[in-house]
């Protein structure tokens, strides 16, 4: 069987990671879902909520598990069994952060190998930074999320307004 690791804080889940997570399962027979703690970020979400809201939002896909992680990714690949490492790659500046990860991990791990995908046109733009940013301005984002993740981040800024 094979296994795809993608990884990610997803601070939220956007469509963009839906359609990677998707069409990876046309290439692998499991795709695990990481969500990782990312130490350098505020998140609007805990890892535990993030994880569940990204196992709602999949839940109609059979060949997607979701998980939480803490620590090196060669670590959470060899916990699940994976084969490989799952990137996605919107634009040209994403690619030398990507690379030298790609490259620290196959230098931890000589057998991990990482493949990077591209977004669908249609969501080639689409990050959680710009996301929450338009949520946070009250415009409209819920075309940019699944309908868990919208539903979850309104509720979440409503509580920050009622402080």
């Amino acid at each position: 069987m094979k296994t795809v690791l993608y990884p990610g804080s997803f601070d939220p889940f956007t469509n963009g990671h839906m359609d990677l997570v998707t069409r990876a399962g046309q290439l692998f027979d499991r795709v695990i879902v990481a969500v990782a703690v990312n130490s350098g970020k505020n998140p609007m979400f805990t890892l535990e909520e993030r994880r569940q809201l990204i196992a709602e939002s999949c839940s109609h896909l059979a060949h997607v598990e979701v998980v939480a992680f803490e620590g090196l990714l060669v670590e959470a690949m060899a916990l699940y069994g994976a084969n490989a490492v799952l990137r996605g790659l919107r634009a040209f500046s994403d690619f030398e952060y990507e690379l030298q990860m790609a490259l620290m991990n196959r230098n931890l791990m000589p057998q991990c190998e990482t493949i990077f995908m591209m977004p669908t046109l249609k969501n080639s733009f689409v990050s959680s930074s710009l996301v929450k940013e338009v949520a946070r301005l009250e415009g409209d984002f819920d075309r940019y999320v699944p309908e868990p993740v919208a539903k979850a981040v309104r509720a979440r800024l409503a509580e920050q307004r009622a402080k």
